[in-house]
């Protein structure tokens, strides 16, 4: 099930052993060679800054995200093999998304499959002109060709689309 980001933010982290929220979530930790979220900064009760990591999670639930106790938040310096891509520090939101040939627009949000916390999907807001005649554009995984720390490159979507037939007189 694809779940918008807005819905994976913002949400407490409930203790199964204390039955409490004991943090919250506050940004995702994006890897952005495959555009998978590996965890999750959260915010604890003293205000610190950890890292909920996606194996730790037990369930994702409408009120929040489930995990056995609050000793599974861990400072992002003790996280060896995620260190790489927490110093990149990648967001996907506000980036450029580009095609070899023109600018398409910035991405505004994105979908998440729950099970497996890839992003399968972004959404990019047009130009002005383009949003009259078209609304947001959403972009499948399957069509990204390339991301830099600076923008997205994708296929064309008019790309492949059939030829008109000519008009009849």
């Amino acid at each position: 099930m694809l779940q918008l980001s807005s819905t994976l933010l913002n949400k407490p982290v409930l203790s199964l052993r204390t039955g409490n929220a004991v943090a919250t979530t506050i940004a995702p930790v994006i890897n952005p060679n495959n555009l998978k979220i590996e965890g999750f900064y959260c915010q604890d009760q003293s205000k610190r800054r950890l890292v909920l990591v996606y194996q730790d999670i037990r369930d994702i639930l409408p009120q929040g995200f489930v995990v056995d106790d609050q000793e599974v938040l861990v400072e992002p310096s003790e996280l060896v093999r995620l260190q790489d891509i927490i110093e990149l520090n990648f967001d996907i939101m506000n980036k450029n998304v580009v095609t070899a040939t023109k600018k398409i627009g910035k991405v505004t949000d994105y979908a998440t499959e729950i099970e497996t916390l890839y992003i399968q999907k972004i959404y990019v807001a047009q130009s002005i002109f383009k949003s009259f005649s078209g609304g947001n554009l959403g972009v499948d995984r399957s069509q990204i060709v390339e991301i830099t720390p600076t923008r997205i490159v994708i296929n064309d979507p008019l790309q492949g689309a059939p030829a008109r037939a000519p008009a009849t007189a």
